[in-house]
């Protein structure tokens, strides 16, 4: 079904673009919204509203223009990531109008599609919200990171590093549920915390200890068998000092240099590396798609039990969505950071 144009309540597409490459972290100056007319619907194509945005850090990396595992992020051009839309018009059967999708679009109120870049989302009562977070890239990202790259054990006591963010929160309790002891590092009280709400057997303020790498010793007098890497800098040479040998380490991510301008030291002991025969894999989500169906049947079931919670921050409207994407460089999220258009 077709509703023409001049009937869809949105005639333009407003967006947010790339305005200048940032230095060091990121400020209001380095971007820029625009809008954009919509033109008519060619055959095969959907109109899409946007409902949700995600907002996340790697996100930072690909505005420096650099090679990478994906394109960098062009100037004047739309930021993308993950959303969550509505088809509110449609010249393709597969994708009728009301169809809920989830989408690479970006930072943007209302997009065209040949169907390609979108995906329905599942039958289901859940929110829609949650295919962006635990059900969606987040979720998938903690799972494979402890279950496909590093093959968790029940007798692992495994390190998180910022354990309160999208991805750590949730590799926490996904942790915990395999049997595992998990510590988890924190940058404040509050987050503190709530991370122990969730079942936790320790916690690290790592904003107020003088010694990151003894509060680890303390926390974990036996050692750690497994590290999923979030931050790097402190938290890698922490970890690798208290790592048992054989110990795995699952990088996800590296926040503490996202916003660094300039190459940074890496950790003085990354000798334990050998000394420990220790492993050491990165790895990118995208990489990982396959095990979806696995991951959002183990998940939905772990939800539907109350085993696993989801939280969530939230930003309104795409005027705030540089906002809540530069608070995630300054702590200002509890699990994932999302704009509720």
């Amino acid at each position: 079904m077709i509703i023409p144009i001049e009937e869809v309540f949105m005639f333009t597409s407003r967006q947010i673009h790339l305005a200048s490459r940032p230095t060091g972290l990121p400020t209001h100056d380095n971007f820029k919204t625009v809008e954009q007319e919509l033109p008519e619907l060619q055959h095969g194509q959907v109109l899409v509203k946007n409902a949700w945005l995600s907002v996340d850090p790697y996100m930072r990396p690909r505005m420096i223009d650099r090679k990478s595992y994906i394109a960098p992020l062009q100037l004047n051009e739309v930021i993308e990531g993950g959303a969550i839309g509505e088809v509110i018009a449609s010249n393709n059967t597969q994708f009728p109008v009301g169809t809920q999708v989830s989408n690479l679009a970006g930072w943007c109120t209302t997009f065209i599609s040949d169907g390609t870049d979108l995906t329905p989302l599942p039958a289901s009562d859940l929110p829609a919200h949650l295919f962006l977070g635990m059900l969606g890239m987040t979720g998938l990202t903690a799972w494979a990171g402890l279950n496909k790259v590093i093959q968790l054990n029940a007798d692992d006591t495994v390190f998180v590093s910022a354990a309160s963010g999208a991805v750590g929160s949730i590799a926490c309790q996904i942790a915990k549920l395999k049997g595992c002891k998990v510590i988890a590092s924190v940058g404040s009280e509050e987050k503190a915390q709530w991370v122990k709400s969730l079942g936790v057997d320790a916690v690290i303020n790592y904003k107020a200890v003088d010694d990151l790498t003894e509060a680890l010793k303390q926390a974990a007098p036996e050692g750690i068998d497994v590290y999923f890497e979030n931050v790097g800098g402190e938290h890698l040479e922490a970890a690798l000092n208290v790592m048992n040998d054989y110990g795995r380490i699952s990088v996800c991510g590296m926040i503490a240099n996202y916003n660094a301008d300039t190459p940074q030291p890496g950790p003085s002991n990354l000798f334990f590396i050998n000394s420990k025969k220790l492993t050491v894999q990165g790895f990118i989500v995208i990489d990982y798609f396959e095990h979806y169906p696995e991951f959002l049947a183990q998940m939905t079931e772990w939800m539907q039990a109350g085993k696993i919670t989801s939280e969530v921050t939230i930003y309104e409207g795409l005027d705030q969505t540089v906002d809540a994407f530069l608070g995630l460089f300054t702590g200002k999220n509890k699990g994932k950071m999302l704009v509720k258009l």
